[in-house]
């Protein structure tokens, strides 16, 4: 195909099912070797057409193909690709034609060709559940900065060209230099905003997510940026989850599964933030808090939700002396997510705040267990051994010793509850 002069819209009605299994890698290697020889676009280098021609039908060769990923591997170039993307970048800023709409275009393309290369889905749904290999461990993050201001640099109607560069920063697990965190964070408020499709909202959130743990420092960010997290970022995180004001889990129009990942995503982060506790005053304010308490009854069968907004309101129920919306809570839902997130807690002994955790979550247990019946001490006990089954050695003496304390008291209530029930019985 390359070389060869064809009209877009016969390639388009080219019947693919019998073709492209057979000829998609070799496809997909001539397509990536052009793509290289083009320079960042520099076509003036061209002299025998083919590069131009291929660079022109980029677009369509994306069209090919993305239905065909079963049929190729792939790609091993992904950086590459990336270096070429950078050097399109760098000739659009440079050139006196920067502002004009025509000049990003052929950036648009070769991205969407790479992420296509890389058989990276572009499926909202596919993007919640997909697993890449994709990393930027051996770059630097200042390798990745012109993808920062090329999403600066465009304007917030391109939903598409917003799109491919969440979805390359989030594949390549970006880490955001210092000197863009700014720039970064500033457009991430942006792409959580309620007039942006779903599919931005949430690539955003994830995006929140992988930087959580540097958002949840504000004590080590400057004025300024410290000031935007806090009065822009932190609403912009509910509505990437919740658009419209006033809406509830009841009348969100995502699908089970997509609303499923979301919200986990979106109890990570807040987790995260919560371990702050500069940052309680802005959960309760800009209601986290009360998205959060709507989730209970919602989310009360899963354990990994659950394990997150018991870790969530422990975090910051100490705090609270006055009247507050976690007054709305009552003791039965209390004792159901401390019960359940013991469940969970098995799953989380490579968490770096799993042992923090333990002794808040023994005491929260031993107050609220009064109420549980026998079926709930017997799996209580069985979860409580498995935690203990699984300790290592950084989990701590101190850490054990009141695990174990819970378990004891928690078989001496269970043998009173049989007990009584053979007392009781005719």
């Amino acid at each position: 195909m390359v070389g060869v002069q064809v009209d877009k819209k016969d390639i388009v009605r080219i019947d693919k099912s019998s073709a492209l299994p057979r000829f998609a890698n070799a496809l997909l290697a001539q397509f990536q070797t052009v793509l290289w020889e083009c320079d960042g676009g520099d076509l003036d280098k061209d002299n025998i057409g083919v590069t131009r021609r291929a660079w022109n039908l980029l677009d369509v060769i994306c069209r090919i193909l993305e239905p065909a990923k079963l049929y190729y591997n792939s790609s091993f170039y992904t950086m590459r690709n990336l270096d070429v993307c950078k050097k399109i970048y760098l000739r659009a800023r440079s050139s006196e034609q920067n502002h004009s709409w025509e000049s990003w275009v052929p950036l648009q393309n070769v991205l969407r060709f790479t992420l296509t290369a890389a058989k990276i889905s572009r499926d909202p749904v596919t993007l919640w559940y997909g697993r890449y290999v994709w990393t930027s461990d051996s770059h630097s993050p200042e390798d990745f900065d012109w993808l920062v201001d090329y999403l600066d640099c465009i304007d917030s109607y391109e939903e598409e060209a917003i799109f491919d560069i969440l979805l390359t920063l989030d594949v390549m697990k970006v880490r955001c230099s210092p000197a863009k965190q700014h720039l970064f964070i500033k457009n991430l408020i942006v792409c959580m905003d309620s007039g942006m499709p779903h599919s931005i909202r949430h690539i955003a959130l994830r995006l929140a997510h992988s930087a959580r743990e540097e958002i949840a420092s504000i004590d080590t960010m400057d004025v300024e940026l410290r000031d935007m997290v806090l009065t822009e970022f932190s609403p912009a995180i509910l509505t990437a989850v919740c658009p419209q004001p006033g809406a509830t889990l009841a009348n969100d129009d995502l699908g089970h599964s997509l609303r499923y990942e979301r919200d986990l995503c979106y109890l990570e982060l807040i987790f995260a933030l919560s371990r702050n506790s500069n940052w309680h005053p802005h959960l309760f304010e800009d209601h986290h808090v009360d998205w959060c308490i709507s989730m209970i009854e919602k989310y009360k069968s899963y354990t990994s939700h659950t394990f997150y907004l018991t870790r969530i309101f422990l975090q910051i129920a100490p705090e609270q002396l006055s009247v507050t919306s976690l007054d709305s809570i009552t003791e039965q839902q209390w004792w159901s997510m401390t019960w359940m997130a013991w469940s969970y807690a098995f799953y989380m002994y490579n968490d770096t705040h799993y042992v923090e955790f333990l002794p808040v979550l023994v005491e929260a247990t031993k107050r609220y267990m009064q109420i549980a019946v026998e079926h709930e001490l017997e799996e209580l006990i069985r979860f409580v051994d498995c935690v203990l089954g699984r300790r290592d050695s950084e989990q701590g003496e101190d850490v054990a010793v009141a695990v174990k304390e819970l378990r004891t008291v928690a078989s001496d209530m269970l043998e009173k509850l049989v007990n009584s029930k053979g007392v009781n019985s005719p």
